[in-house]
């Protein structure tokens, strides 16, 4: 039976929850799987694992840096192994930028590291204005404006496609 990492980079927990749902399909498909934050990394034998999926989520444009260093100290064992890579990204709420191909940011970072990931997907985010701090929902709700995203401050909407997520996660059980 292959063990599989789970590594994620979340800013409000969305990340993490997608997570959990592929943890859950691959384990019913007969694999153990760890799941751990990025920040636990240096806490973790990545030897041990026979395939590593790392999952990420964007804020203000951007991947977490820690998510760029893991991939950069790891290059050669990440390369190595099967591996797979996830983006999630309220862009992708949209038609057109919800493929790895057509995600500007799932695109930008694959073109930034030094890793070929054997599978990649890109998942749609959610917003929880509610529970952000007043910069950040003003800021979010600023982006959702000139995007044509909701901007109302009362707005809870997930976004994610989890039919995506799970086939996602079928392909990293088979991979």
């Amino acid at each position: 039976m292959a063990n599989i990492l789970i590594l994620y980079s979340t800013t409000d927990g969305h990340t993490k929850k997608i997570c959990h749902r592929i943890q859950s399909v691959v384990e019913q498909c007969g694999y153990e799987v760890k799941l751990f934050s990025i920040s636990d990394e240096s806490n973790i034998d990545l030897g041990t694992f026979d395939k590593i999926v790392v999952g990420a989520s964007i804020r203000y444009g951007k991947h977490n840096k820690k998510v760029f260093d893991f991939v950069k100290r790891n290059k050669r064992i990440l390369g190595n192994k099967p591996s797979a890579f996830f983006s999630v990204n309220l862009t992708a709420r949209k038609p057109d930028k919800n493929q790895p191909d057509s995600n500007p940011y799932l695109r930008k970072f694959l073109n930034q590291v030094p890793w070929r990931p054997n599978e990649v997907a890109v998942f749609a985010g959610k917003i929880d204005y509610p529970k952000y701090q007043f910069f950040d929902r003003l800021i979010i709700r600023l982006i959702m404006y000139l995007t044509n995203g909701p901007t109302d401050p009362k707005t809870v909407a997930e976004f994610t496609d989890w039919d995506q997520v799970e086939h996602f996660a079928r392909a990293i059980s088979e991979m």
